[in-house]
């Protein structure tokens, strides 16, 4: 789900910098491994190494390996079902290209992930199982997809920037209403959050403005699912 590099221009209409083909291709593998699909996991993979014993109830449902079913769970909803959505989508030709170049090709895959990121928090809000703060982070990417979804209509806001947006704003959503020292992790993932930023705009995938909106609904998202179910 990858955007295609387009040219863009700024405030006073003078072209883009452009960038040295190596510059241009070592963007392009940052943007593939840092793909906000993988967020929920990489997510789902931290937590569970650093807080474990908020999720005994999953470890106890374990098959092969420690806490296998939830990582199983979270890959179906937040990776395979979106990436099978857009190459349906692809075959049955309702999109131009997998890679979601214009904001109409957006469209079909944004409601499915609004669906599948609203039916991953309601069955963990009703299970009850999932630390609330672990089903707020879902609320959360709900939330962010959905406000994403209605902002496509004006801008082709950074999906990159909004999934990382939302790491940051899950941390300090755990620094807030958990106590939780989280500085290191902060201060890495603002790090992250910032080369992905930026290789976005090396690629000329998005404009500055269309990074710093996509930032700001993942933050602003994540500390009010935390506020409505965790504080």
């Amino acid at each position: 789900m990858h955007q295609e590099a387009i040219p863009y221009h700024e405030g006073n209409h003078q072209p883009a910098p452009e960038f040295s083909p190596q510059a241009r291709a070592v963007a392009q593998v940052v943007s593939y491994i840092t793909h906000p699909l993988f967020i929920p996991t990489l997510v789902t993979f931290l937590v569970l190494q650093s807080l474990p014993e908020y999720f005994v109830a999953f470890k106890m449902s374990s098959k092969r390996f420690a806490f296998d079913m939830l990582y199983f769970r979270v890959v179906i909803i937040s990776l395979f079902f979106p990436l099978l959505t857009v190459m349906l989508a692809k075959m049955l030709g309702f999109i131009s290209s997998i890679y979601l170049n214009t904001q109409r090709d957006r469209i079909i895959p944004y409601v499915a992930i609004i669906i599948y990121y609203f039916w991953a928090f309601y069955t963990f809000l009703e299970e009850g199982a999932a630390p609330r703060f672990y089903t707020a982070f879902f609320l959360g990417m709900f939330l962010a997809i959905s406000i994403s979804f209605v902002t496509n209509s004006f801008w082709k806001t950074s999906m990159h920037a909004t999934g990382w947006g939302g790491v940051i704003g899950f941390l300090l959503s755990l620094m807030w209403g958990m106590h939780m020292n989280v500085s290191l992790p902060l201060i890495i993932t603002f790090f992250v959050a910032g080369i992905v930023g930026t290789c976005r705009m090396i690629l000329k995938a998005h404009t500055p403005a269309e990074i710093y909106i996509g930032f700001s609904i993942g933050i602003i998202t994540q500390l009010a699912s935390c506020w409505m179910l965790v504080v």
